[in-house]
């Protein structure tokens, strides 16, 4: 038992020597990377070489301008940078045309390597597409509570930050910049101009235009923005049911757009020896070609049949 009773004591002057020393033999001396709040992250190779990529891309595109590409990017609420995007688009090109060089097939490499930047271009007008639906969808309900937001004593700019908390992408998005605008000096009219031109809406520029107004010779803008959100609203009933109307048609068109898309690649894939004769000789050449341009004529006046205008 005294054995024991020594072994124990002899454990707890061993523990009451190591806090000891850990708490005043220290001197409290912490190693570098614990005092760093922020670990030095090192970066390697490959994000050396996609860095000094994307900055030449930048410069770049600098020279040649980048308004219209810029305009692009922020209606498909995209927040990627341009020179990003870019890099995006070679890479996969580079990636789709070793794809169709495996497949034994140097004219489906080009093909889909051409494609990339077009499908790239697609997803972005189809994304600034449902933006620009999803902002038309909520316009009305924006401004019934902008108006019970301005009756309740709030100031403009106050009912318009109150907006962009309680609403959904886009319209939160889309308002808080506008406040952000201001606050940082620019004009209100101007900012709500950009706000509209960006999601391309007319109906937000009457909501501009009467705020504008109102705030030239004054009076009462909630009932202003009651009967601008009246109207809106029956247009947006209107928009729906052509919409719902002209549903079908528009899915027929893609269907008949996508279909020798579609048979062309099964083909490509499953015997490549009957496309490969479209590509060798000339008059393959010339049927490729008319059957593009063929192709784009009848998208054209199909989607020139399908869209309904009120």
């Amino acid at each position: 038992m005294s054995g024991i009773v020594l072994a124990g004591l002899a454990a707890v002057g061993v523990a009451a020597l190591a806090a000891v020393y850990a708490i005043f033999g220290s001197g409290n001396r912490l190693p570098l990377e614990r005092r760093r709040p922020v670990p030095e992250s090192r970066s390697g190779m490959l994000e050396r070489g996609a860095a000094a990529a994307t900055t030449a891309l930048d410069a770049l595109l600098r020279r040649r301008g980048t308004d219209a590409a810029d305009h692009v990017l922020e209606s498909a609420g995209v927040r990627m940078r341009l020179q990003d995007i870019v890099f995006l688009q070679i890479v996969a090109a580079v990636c789709v045309f070793a794809a169709g060089l495996l497949l034994g097939s140097t004219f489906m490499a080009f093909l889909l390597a051409v494609l990339v930047p077009v499908v790239t271009r697609l997803g972005l007008a189809v994304r600034t597409k449902h933006r620009q639906d999803a902002f038309a969808d909520q316009l009305d309900d924006s401004l019934q509570l902008m108006a019970g937001s301005l009756r309740a004593g709030h100031s403009l700019l106050q009912s318009l930050a109150s907006v962009a908390r309680e609403s959904d992408e886009p319209t939160s998005e889309e308002l808080s910049r506008v406040i952000n605008e201001v606050r940082v000096g620019r004009d209100l009219g101007e900012a709500l101009d950009e706000a509209g031109a960006r999601v391309a809406s007319q109906d937000f520029v009457w909501v501009s235009q009467a705020i504008a107004i109102n705030r030239e010779v004054g009076g009462n803008l909630a009932d202003v923005l009651d009967g601008v959100g009246n109207t809106i609203r029956e247009r947006n009933t209107v928009r729906r049911q052509v919409k719902a109307l002209a549903a079908e048609g528009k899915l027929s068109a893609y269907v008949l757009m996508a279909l020798p898309v579609g048979i062309t690649g099964f083909l490509a894939l499953t015997s490549p020896a009957y496309i490969a004769a479209f590509t060798s000789g000339l008059i393959g050449y010339l049927m490729i070609a008319a059957s593009a341009v063929l192709l784009v004529i009848g998208g054209l006046w199909l989607r020139k049949s399908v869209r309904v205008t009120f």
